[in-house]
């Protein structure tokens, strides 16, 4: 067995074994019984078993067939024998269930291979027939049940194989109703043909059989004069749904004789539902109208061999010469309905349904296929000559109207299914491929998206079909235009489908003629891998297939008139990096003229082309930019910016326009120069402007080009006069303002020219300062944080000239603080966003500070050690929250740290990690080591950081808020791990960097009590003691005499001003705390009086929740006495009840018995 991507490839049926045992446990079964609901949840399981393994083999069924016999039979003498039981008993209800899923089984078997191969192995003796026919029709049959779908249709599958059984069935006859037997057949099959299920399939296949045996033809024409009276009458299409079905049956099986007699009612039937509007509204009828009426033609048409007209792959004639020797001139009147039906084959080509079209398709390529040479010609003249309808008035391609989907993808379908016969002529071949390869690009704007892309795939089975029929020679003319052509929609299609199809079709050539040119080495490039990820088809894959020489125009022109005119801007975005990708193989040569080519695109009025032409111009600008040590290039690049003087200023500062805004900036980006950079010499001398509206624009995308902008001009010129401008407007700008520039200062190149650095920081620290008033908008806050760490990271070669050590021990503290932000709205937790920022923020910081503190003569003022392991601290604590992205983003960057090199400095020591063996051992000794946001596999680990003194109080307090978190995947493997952790504690110990039960919970009452007034706070540690609590992991506790006080404090602060709380969450917390604290006999009577506040509780929820957790404990916990009593008063008392007095005589009632009891 092989494993790839797509699934399993199988050599054999290897759960041959594991299959029959289950089949054989369900025929086991007594199927007159109902099953209990124990056992009917286990058949049903075994039956799903069974199509699941079914399902498994579905694409390789052939590799069942050895076994089919001996699998399927023992099903079938299962239902034949539960039939034969039924009939000669005469219960009036029997259960059919579990019969039902024996045919739910059979059902699977023909869905699986397909009926035909299925009912081969059906019982078929002359004596099943009254058997069959009695099971099905009779009223005590679980054939009646609704449910029962799948057994009529296999019961009818099972009667239409013994109708072909050559018997008279005038034999199962009385003498005085000659006929009985074949009327009520046909009355049972006429039945289920209304039906919307499979069963209408069913009695079509019973109905066709019965229609074509010799003994019962004569009810024939009945049956259609019956159906065309059902159709006139009818507008519910499920009947002429059946009808059809049936009729198109009978004529597929039918001989040509029995055709021809029929010939007048066949097409009346056909004129009538054409007629009837309500019916033909419903595709499936469309579709078997057209089905119905090409093969009625086709029976009209002498049968013909197509090894006569195939051109490349047919047999030779000197292998079947009795085959050849059907002369293609052999002339033969052709009936007269042919060309009425070909007439309305072809409309239907135009149909707006897919399945109708193809069905069309098919029918024209059958009878073209049985006419003569000639007028085969003709009907393939006739086909292309569809393109040709909306082609007309359209100025090109994109101008086409919507509608021309239909009819081109019909002609496309139409021509693949005559190629595959092999009757396109060589002379048609030029007028066919020049259509097919149009057909290719057909991708027509509607809306908000574009249609066409099953033109493109049907287009592409075309070219692969001739492929398949055609010879090398008529191909050869075409090779060279049909490589290109396909390279291009292989490569630079939006849709992977179509990228693939392409590819295959580019692969059939290749396998078939040998005629394109570095075929197989096009071909290993754009494979059915390779163009399946669209960026590494545009970036990877057609710059490797443009480094020959054939297809690299082809790929250019393409991009230029096309994908940079897309209607997708992503698209557009690929093209113009995939552009620059193919100029760079040539940059000299090819730069210039795409550059050209691109501009010619900015005077026209379409937005969507002048994007794509910026977008092309600025990639060109940075291939032009990175030709490191090419003197040639720099007159080209400021062509390059040149450009943009042809796009109106206006278009660019519309606010509307943001694509092109954002296109703008970053072609000023990548392509302007520091002789543009004054204002005499500039082409562009407006460039100044576009850069401001970029970043005052509400986009980010649009913010983010311009900041580029802006560090591309930084490099260039001093910009210390805007810094400070645009720090004077931050005080007064909006939110995205203030986010734009917040963005822009951590960009500029500082190494250049100065900019005001210090000015700089001191704005974006401000910006964080969350003391200040009027706190920022939460993205410019994060922007501040991401900048911060840059401004370091530029300078840090020359830091200690540029930034002074208390500024960047500022730095370091605002990006501790960030760690801390928790703020909300209506997005959720976005503070999580600044969070992030911190922790890559002080990792960016320890990397840029260790790397070079040798050129720090004062590396300890730049970072004292207490910051670093306070940051690690910080970070380590996100990694244990509750968040997944957050903890993996915290877990990479620790990790990072944990294998940075200590500084090169004389006592370097303190900056190591502390703990760092263990956490090498927790969190790298792996070597596939999962991501921090699998709960399961950190939490487990996390907890044991405890250990280490430095980092405790952070780490508990992360874990903290994920034991109270409300994701389930996160708090289960917390408070097990936690729980698992603290029963393995000493009650106290005095080992360095060993934790221990006494201090685990000072420690946690310690954050409560420094936070009382906080409930987001205070209530996850409430949470966590009482999953400790539960646990019984602070028992141990109650026998120390340090420990007692502790927890006597843990009741204290818990119970304090209870009655004064307003959050019912903190209440809940605080009375499970009381309770879970009662078992211990230390605590118990202070316990006892504190539980009177909440079964007296002004909120009912808290008394009734209350009442439900003391008996839970009681019921759970042995506190050493008998509570009957108590737990029967909390039992019979309705605690919700809004009568004060029962409740408080009820509480006064339960406090006494505790008291007494214990």
């Amino acid at each position: 067995m092989e494993d790839d991507e797509d699934g399993k490839l199988f050599a054999s049926f290897e759960k041959h074994q594991e299959f029959s045992d289950l089949q054989r446990s369900l025929l086991s079964l007594d199927f007159f019984s109902e099953p209990s609901a124990e056992e009917d949840r286990t058949e049903a399981l075994t039956v799903q078993n069974l199509v699941i393994i079914l399902s498994e083999y579905q694409e390789q069924a052939y590799l069942l067939d050895p076994f089919l016999e001996e699998l399927i039979s023992p099903v079938v003498e299962t239902l034949k024998a539960h039939a034969k039981a039924v009939i000669e008993t005469s219960q009036t209800s029997r259960p059919g269930s579990r019969i039902g899923r024996i045919a739910l089984l059979l059902y699977n078997y023909v869905k699986f291979r397909g009926y035909k191969t299925i009912t081969r192995f059906f019982p078929h003796e002359i004596a099943d027939l009254s058997l069959a026919l009695e099971f099905i029709s009779s009223s005590d049959s679980p054939t009646q049940d609704p449910y029962n779908w799948a057994l009529r249709y296999v019961t009818l599958l099972w009667l239409s194989l013994i109708c072909m059984i050559p018997f008279d069935l005038e034999q199962f006859d009385e003498p005085d109703s000659i006929g009985n037997t074949a009327a009520k057949i046909e009355i049972v099959a006429k039945s289920y043909l209304s039906k919307a299920g499979l069963e209408r399939e069913g009695a079509a296949i019973l109905l066709s059989r019965l229609y074509l045996r010799k003994d019962t033809s004569v009810k024939l024409p009945g049956f259609l004069q019956w159906s065309i009276s059902t159709i006139q009458a009818s507008v519910d299409p499920f009947p002429c749904i059946g009808l059809l079905l049936a009729i198109c049956e009978i004529v597929k099986s039918g001989s040509a004789d029995q055709v021809k007699s029929h010939l007048s009612q066949l097409m009346k039937l056909a004129g009538i539902l054409e007629q009837q509007k309500s019916l033909t509204s419903n595709t499936v009828v469309r579709k078997f109208r057209t089905k119905l009426v090409s093969r009625v033609v086709l029976r009209l048409l002498p049968a013909r061999t197509g090894a006569s007209r195939s051109k490349g792959r047919a047999l030779s004639s000197a292998t079947v010469p009795e085959l050849v020797s059907i002369t293609e001139d052999e002339d033969f009147d052709v009936p007269k309905e042919t060309e009425t039906v070909l007439e309305e084959l072809l409309r239907a080509l135009q149909d707006k349904d897919t399945i109708v079209r193809w069905s069309a398709a098919k029918g024209i390529a059958r009878i073209a296929e049985r006419l003569p040479a000639e007028f085969a010609g003709q009907v393939l003249e006739t086909v292309v000559g569809l393109f040709s309808i909306h082609s007309i008035a359209a100025a090109s391609m994109y101008d086409m109207s919507s509608v021309a989907e239909s009819t081109w993808h019909g002609a496309c379908l139409a021509c693949a299914e005559i190629a595959r016969k092999g009757l396109i002529a060589d002379d048609k071949l030029p007028d066919l491929v020049d259509w097919l390869t149009k057909a290719l690009y057909f991708d027509i704007r509607k809306g908000a998206h574009s249609i066409g892309s099953n033109v493109r795939d049907a287009a592409s089975y075309a070219l692969w079909s001739l492929a398949r029929a055609q010879g090398t020679a008529s191909l050869a003319p075409h090779a060279d235009h049909l490589s290109r052509t396909l390279a291009v929609v292989s490569l630079y299609d939006r849709e992977i489908h179509i990228r693939r199809a392409a590819s295959a079709t580019f692969q059939e050539y290749v396998g078939r003629t040998s005629l394109f040119p570095h075929g197989i080495d096009v071909l290993r490039k754009t494979d059915f891998y390779a163009v399946g990820i669209r960026r590494n088809a545009f970036l990877i894959a057609a710059a490797e297939v443009a480094e020959h020489l054939e297809y690299r125009t082809s790929l250019i022109d393409h991009l230029l008139k096309v994908t940079l005119r897309h209607w997708d801007p992503v698209m557009r975005q690929l093209g113009a990096q995939s552009l620059r990708a193919l100029c760079a193989l040539d940059l000299a040569n090819l730069g210039p003229d795409a550059a050209h080519r691109a501009s010619q695109l900015l005077g026209v009025p379409d937005t969507g082309d002048i994007h794509g032409a910026l977008l092309a111009l600025a990639e060109i600008a940075a291939a032009y930019r990175d030709s490191i040590g090419c003197l040639e290039v720099h007159p080209e690049r400021r062509k390059v910016f040149s450009y943009l003087n042809d796009v109106p200023l206006d278009t660019i500062l519309s606010p509307r326009h943001e694509l092109i805004t954002s296109a703008a900036c970053i072609l000023i980006a990548n392509a302007i120069t520091s002789e543009e950079t004054h204002n005499d010499q500039s082409a562009v001398p407006h460039w100044r402007r576009i850069v401001d509206a970029g970043l005052k624009s509400r986009s980010t995308t649009v913010q983010e080009a311009a900041a580029a902008a802006m560090a591309t001009v930084s490099k260039l010129v001093d910009c210390s006069a805007v810094v400070n401008r645009l720090i004077q407007e931050f005080r007064v700008g909006s939110p995205q303002m203030q986010q734009s520039l917040c963005r822009v200062l951590g960009v500029l190149d500082y190494t250049a020219h100065p900019h005001g650095i210090l000015e700089a920081t001191r704005c974006l620290l401000n910006c964080v300062d969350r003391s200040a008033r009027g706190s920022v908008h939460i993205e410019a806050r994060r922007n501040a944080y991401v900048s911060l760490p840059l401004i370091l990271a530029n300078v840090a070669s020359e830091l200690s000239r540029q930034i002074p050590a208390d500024v960047v021990c500022q730095i370091i503290d605002a990006l501790q603080d960030g760690l801390d932000d928790y703020s909300t709205d209506e997005r959720g937790d976005v503070g999580s966003w600044v969070r992030m920022a911190c922790i890559k923020g002080l990792t960016s910081v320890a990397e840029t500070l260790f790397t070079h503190a040798s050129t720090l003569p004062n590396f300890e003022q730049y970072f004292p050690a207490g910051k670093y392991h306070n940051a690690i601290g910080g970070i380590l604590k996100q990694g244990v929250e509750r968040l997944d992205n957050v903890r993996q983003q915290a877990g990479e960057c620790f990790v990072s740290l944990l294998d940075l090199p200590l500084p090169p400095r004389l006592g370097a020591e303190q900056w190591r990690v502390r703990g760092e063996e263990l956490m090498k051992e927790l969190f790298l000794g792996e070597t596939e080591a999962k991501g921090w946001n699998d709960s399961a596999w950190l939490y487990p680990r996390a907890v044991k950081l405890l250990d280490i003194e430095d980092y405790r109080e952070a780490v508990l307090r992360g874990l903290v808020l994920s034991a109270s978190s409300r994701t389930d995947s996160t708090q289960r493997p917390v408070a097990a791990s936690l729980v698992s952790y603290a029963q393995c504690l000493p009650v106290s110990t005095h080992e360095k960097d060993r934790y221990d039960l006494l201090r685990l919970c000072q420690d946690l009452i310690k954050q409560a009590s420094q936070n009382f007034t906080s409930n987001n706070v205070v209530v996850p540690v409430l949470q966590t003691f009482n999953v400790l609590l539960e646990a019984d992991v602070f028992e141990p506790l109650a026998e120390h005499s340090e420990g007692s006080k502790s927890l006597q404090a843990l009741l204290s602060i818990s119970s304090k001003n209870v009655s004064r709380l307003k959050n019912v969450q903190r209440i809940l917390m605080t009375m499970k705390i009381v309770v879970n604290l009662l078992p211990l006999e230390q605590l118990r009577r202070d316990c006892i009086v504190q539980l009177s506040n909440f079964l007296s509780h002004q909120y009912p929820k808290v008394r009734s929740e209350t009442a439900e957790y003391v008996y839970l404990v009681l019921q759970s916990k042995d506190l050493g006495c008998d509570t009957d009593d108590a737990e029967a008063i909390l039992l019979d008392t309705e605690w919700s009840s809004s009568d004060s007095n029962l409740v408080a005589d009820a509480t006064a009632r339960c406090i006494k018995a505790l008291e007494s009891e214990t």
